[in-house]
């Protein structure tokens, strides 16, 4: 199975400002995946970025996690996203990113 088809990345860097958004048809399944990978990143690097998801009732046909970084933290943001990508077996974002294996 392609899985960028399964959860369409995006990555967004600009000065002061980093975000990844992960598109997703509602899966609980994904869901659960992607916020288990999130969390395994977070202990690895020790780096808390700001994570929320716009689903009120996580009901919605296509649902999204966001991951964010701004000010000077956002430097260090490549190599989160890449770990975050890697972990869900990501190897292309929509915006033509990639990740390196």
């Amino acid at each position: 199975m392609d899985r960028c088809d399964e959860i369409i990345a995006n990555v967004k860097m600009e000065e002061c400002y980093a975000g990844l958004s992960l598109v997703y048809v509602n899966n609980p399944g994904v869901r659960e995946e992607i916020e288990k990978v999130v969390t395994e990143v977070k202990k690895k690097t020790g780096l808390k970025p700001e994570c929320f998801d716009n689903s009120k009732n996580h009901k919605e046909d296509k649902q999204a996690i966001y991951i964010e970084f701004s000010d000077e933290v956002q430097r260090e943001s490549g190599a989160f996203f890449e770990e975050i990508l890697r972990g869900l077996h990501i190897d292309r974002c929509a915006n033509e990113t990639i990740a390196h294996k």
